[in-house]
C-alpha cells in the first residue's frame, strides 16, 4: 500500500476522533465520513509506520447505520463528524468508547457504565455559535466552521445543530458587515479587524446576545449598526464587542464592551434565573445539562444537612440549584469575571448559603478548613492536577462526583483515586451533550468503601 493508491475497504469500527477504521493487508486505515458496515473505495493520502489515512472516494455498499446528512456541507464542515450516522448508533458507539476507555486507561475490569441518559433533540440543541469570519475571492463576507484539519472556512447561512432561532441572523449580519466595509482579520498576516461573530441564546427566554470579536478596540460605525440590529431583531437584547489582539487561536480576548442594549441575556436553568454574558462559559446544551443535574441530585440522595464543595464552579450553573438542597456550598473559581457572575446569579435568586472563593482549585482547596460530605469536580479537558486529587482524598468526602468531557483524563484520574485511597467507582453516567460529534459528557460517582459510611 502506497500513498495515492486506491483500495476497497470494509469499515469495521469507529475511532475516538470519529473516523472509520478498516484493515488492508494487515494495516489499519482511518477514513473520515464513514461508519461501521460501509464498504468503500478509498485513496490513501498518508502512510505511516503503524497506520494509514485515506480519503473516501465512493461508497460501494452503505452501512445500515448510515443516513443522509441533514446539512448540505456536512462532508466538508469540521463542526460535526457524525451527521451521516443514525442517532441510535452514535449513542451505541459512544457508550462502547467510554466503557473501553475506562478499561484500557482506568484499569477497571468491569466499569459500571449506565446507558446514556436520554436527552432532547439531537439537532437544534446548541445555545451558542461562534463563527470565524473571512472574505471570499469576490469580497463577500463569509462565516462558518473550519473544514476538518484545516483553517479553510466552510461558509454557512444556517446550521442544523444550533438553535434554529439563530439561523435568520447569520446571513443578514454577514451582509451588514460587508456593507459597512469593516475589514476582516487575516490570521496569516495578523491584519484586519473582525475575527469572529458570536451568537448566544437563552433557550427558555429566547433572548439573544450578538458579539463581534475584533483585533482592534474600535470598529467605526458599530454603535449605529448595533442600534439597527436591536430594532430589526426584537429578540436581540445586547450587542457587544470583544477585543482580542493576540496572534493565537483563542477566540475571546479578555475585554468585552457592551455597545448597545444589555451586557447579558437571561436564561432559566433548573427553575433559577441566570444572567449570561457574551463570553461566559455555560454548557452549550441547556436541556442535557439540566438532565445531568437532575440525575446527580437523585444519586446523591441529599438530606439537606450536607456540606458540599463545587470545584471549578464557573458562573454557578450547578452550584446554585445544589445549594438549595444542602446546608452549605463552597464554590471555587479561578476566573474573576465568572466568579462575579456566580455571585450575581446567587443574589438574583436570593441564595445565601454559598461561599465563593477565587483562585485555582489546587491553591484554594488545600487551604479550606472544612469537612465536606460531597465534592463535585468539573475540570478542564486536561483533568485534575495531582494536588487536587490528593487533597480530595485527604478531605475524605463521603461522595465524589467527577464530571468530564474527556474520557481519557477521567479514566486516569478515577484510577488514581481508587488505587490510592479507600474509594470505589460506583457508577459512570454518560450523557450526550454534543450529538452529531464524537464528544461525550460523563459523570462518575465515587463512594467511600467504609461500610459504615452511607
Amino acid at each position: 500500500m502506497q500513498q495515492g493508491s486506491r483500495i476497497e475497504l470494509e469499515i469495521t469500527d469507529l475511532n475516538q476522533t470519529g473516523e472509520g477504521v478498516g484493515r488492508y493487508q494487515g494495516q489499519v486505515v482511518f477514513v473520515a465520513d464513514t461508519v461501521t458496515g460501509d464498504r468503500v473505495l478509498v485513496r490513501i493520502d498518508r502512510c505511516l509506520r503503524h497506520y494509514a489515512e485515506g480519503k473516501l472516494l465512493e461508497i460501494l455498499s452503505p452501512s445500515p447505520h448510515r443516513l443522509r446528512a441533514r446539512c448540505i456541507v456536512a462532508d466538508k464542515c469540521g463542526g460535526c463528524q457524525w451527521q451521516h450516522i443514525e442517532d441510535s448508533y452514535q449513542s451505541q458507539v459512544k457508550l462502547q468508547q467510554i466503557t473501553e476507555t475506562l478499561k484500557r486507561i482506568g484499569g477497571f475490569s468491569d466499569p459500571p457504565v449506565a446507558p446514556l441518559l436520554p436527552t432532547t433533540s439531537p439537532l437544534g440543541y446548541r445555545n451558542k455559535a461562534t463563527y470565524p469570519l473571512r472574505r471570499s475571492a469576490t469580497g463577500a463576507v463569509q462565516a462558518g466552521y473550519y473544514r476538518s484539519r484545516s483553517h479553510q472556512i466552510i461558509n454557512l447561512n444556517q446550521c442544523p445543530v444550533q438553535d434554529v432561532r439563530l439561523n435568520p441572523l447569520l446571513a443578514t449580519i454577514k451582509e451588514d458587515i460587508a456593507e459597512q466595509g469593516w475589514s476582516i482579520y487575516n490570521e496569516e498576516k495578523h491584519q484586519g479587524k473582525l475575527r469572529h461573530l458570536a451568537l448566544r441564546i437563552g433557550r427558555r427566554t429566547g433572548e439573544i446576545l450578538l458579539t463581534l470579536i475584533s483585533k482592534d478596540e474600535e470598529v467605526q460605525g458599530l454603535q449605529a449598526m448595533a442600534q439597527v440590529w436591536l430594532e430589526r431583531y426584537p429578540e436581540v437584547v445586547g450587542v457587544a464587542l470583544n477585543y482580542n489582539p493576540q496572534k493565537s487561536n483563542v477566540i475571546f480576548g479578555e475585554q468585552t464592551r457592551t455597545i448597545a442594549g444589555q451586557a447579558y441575556l437571561r436564561e432559566i436553568f433548573a427553575g433559577l434565573t441566570y444572567h449570561l454574558a457574551a463570553d461566559t462559559f455555560f454548557q452549550v446544551n441547556t436541556e442535557a445539562a439540566e438532565a445531568l443535574l437532575g440525575f446527580i441530585v437523585e444519586q446523591l440522595n441529599l438530606q439537606g444537612n450536607e456540606t458540599l464543595i463545587d470545584a471549578y464552579c464557573g458562573i454557578g450553573t450547578f452550584t446554585l440549584p445544589l445549594a438549595k438542597q444542602v446546608h452549605h456550598v463552597f464554590g471555587i473559581e479561578s476566573q474573576t469575571a465568572s466568579l462575579a457572575q456566580a455571585q450575581n446569579n446567587a443574589k438574583i435568586n436570593q441564595i445565601n448559603n454559598i461561599t465563593f472563593l477565587e483562585g485555582t482549585v489546587e491553591n484554594i482547596l488545600p487551604q479550606l478548613d472544612v469537612s465536606p460530605d460531597i465534592i463535585i469536580i468539573d475540570p478542564p479537558r486536561k483533568g485534575c492536577h495531582p494536588l487536587v486529587l490528593d487533597t480530595i482524598l485527604r478531605l475524605k468526602p463521603k461522595q465524589i462526583v467527577y464530571i468530564s468531557c474527556q474520557g481519557a483524563t477521567l479514566a486516569r484520574d478515577l484510577q488514581y483515586m481508587c488505587q490510592k485511597a479507600d474509594y470505589f467507582l460506583d457508577l459512570v453516567q454518560p450523557i450526550d451533550f454534543f450529538p452529531q460529534t464524537v464528544h461525550l459528557e460523563s459523570a462518575a460517582f465515587l463512594r467511600r468503601s467504609d461500610p459504615n459510611v452511607i
